[in-house]
């Protein structure tokens, strides 16, 4: 499969069957309270409580731009939070979005998807409060997941 398949819903609740991962696009600064991981904390508490301690805890592992948690939710379904805008507000370089780091990420959860045979769901991630536009982010997700045979839902809330 090389293309996305776009819905009308809410990205918390991933249609289809099998194996699902929920991605979302986090900031590098340990901030979690605004968008769609409000969303995400008003489902699942472990998210919100994995993203919190592997930033106090970033000394001694791979917190920063560019890298990727999976977090378990249930037994078929797993949500991944990639790190992917610097900071949290617009400033003189621009929004927080990180088009690289959503790349790496993105690499990172195509070899986790395909390992896992997991679909992969998702708003346009990094084109709410980080700023980005999906006319970057779309080939990202396409080249990442969708060309190597993950089935990505893209999901636009109503």
């Amino acid at each position: 499969m090389t293309s996305i398949t776009y819905v009308a819903g809410d990205a918390t609740t991933p249609l289809g069957k099998g194996v699902k991962i929920v991605a979302h696009v986090c900031n590098d600064m340990g901030g979690w309270g605004k968008g769609f991981v409000l969303a995400l904390s008003r489902r699942w508490p472990e998210p919100e409580a994995d993203y919190r301690r592997w930033h106090r805890e970033r000394a001694g592992n791979d917190f920063g731009l560019g890298a990727v948690r999976l977090v378990r939710v249930d037994t078929y379904l797993w949500v991944a939070n990639m790190i992917g805008q610097h900071g949290t507000r617009t400033g003189s370089k621009g929004p927080p979005v990180r088009y690289g780091a959503i790349d790496d990420a993105l690499t990172t959860l195509g070899e986790r998807a395909l390992e896992l045979g997991a679909s992969v769901h998702m708003p346009r991630i990094g084109c709410g409060l980080a700023g980005g536009r999906w006319g970057k982010v779309e080939p990202l997700v396409l080249e990442r997941l969708s060309t190597r045979g993950v089935q990505v839902t893209v999901y636009d809330h109503d």
